[in-house]
């Protein structure tokens, strides 16, 4: 879909991946773009419009669904870095994964989708992972939360075909959003990672795969489960 000229409304725009979608979907270009956040006041980006929103508030989604009425494109980008085991985790955090994941994102659909519809179709783009496709050790919510949100991406996309809606799926490894620093390893670029991503959208591609780890990951599904979970045969 077409980036320049469209409205845009992102989530979690005040830090990494957020704001830099924010912020180069207006280099792009947009007419308009929303940057919503939890804490509005931590946005500090030129040129976009402010929102307060919590996307596991479904009064808050429903009060921004009523303002953001012109929006063409949503960008599903707000979430959390949880490291809850799932059989020995905190239970609680395991439930703020899903509600952030899965029931935010799909709160955040289901109120822009009638919006999207009036607007001519438009466009939703829901940031998932590389570990929507697998586990990782500490990680084990985490990935049943992007699993989840995998699988509601492909779902809505079959029910929002039926109005003109394009629904991408975003997929990407380890990104340096400043979050990182019980990482060790190599850390993707975040700028861009996000232009990688609005390419995507523009080219119309359903699974937008960022990075050779994400790569892999779809390609271990394909394969015996233990090559992805050696440790387990």
């Amino acid at each position: 879909m077409e980036l320049k000229n469209s409205v845009a409304l992102v989530t979690g725009a005040n830090r990494g991946l957020g704001r830099h979608f924010a912020q180069q979907l207006v280099d792009r270009g947009a007419a308009k773009v929303y940057a919503t956040a939890r804490r509005p006041e931590l946005v500090d980006l030129p040129g976009v419009e402010v929102l307060p929103l919590d996307i596991t508030d479904e009064e808050a989604v429903a009060r921004v669904a009523q303002v953001a009425t012109d929006v063409t494109l949503l960008v599903n980008n707000a979430g959390v870095t949880s490291m809850a085991d799932l059989i020995t985790g905190d239970k609680a955090q395991i439930r703020q994964d899903l509600d952030i994941f899965f029931w935010g994102t799909l709160e955040m659909m289901r109120a822009f989708a009638p919006v999207l519809k009036a607007n001519g179709g438009g466009g939703i783009v829901n940031v998932n992972s590389a570990m929507s496709w697998v586990a990782a050790d500490r990680a084990g919510a985490y990935h049943v939360a992007k699993a989840a949100e995998w699988a509601l991406t492909s779902g809505a996309r079959l029910e929002l075909a039926q109005q003109g809606t394009y629904v991408g799926g975003a997929y990407l490894g380890m990104t340096d959003t400043g979050h990182q620093e019980w990482w060790d390893g190599p850390l993707g670029d975040a700028a861009e990672v996000v232009g990688k991503i609005l390419d995507g959208v523009e080219a119309g591609d359903l699974e937008i795969i960022v990075d050779e780890l994400a790569a892999r990951a779809k390609a271990l599904l394909a394969g015996d489960p233990r090559d992805a979970y050696p440790s387990s045969s």
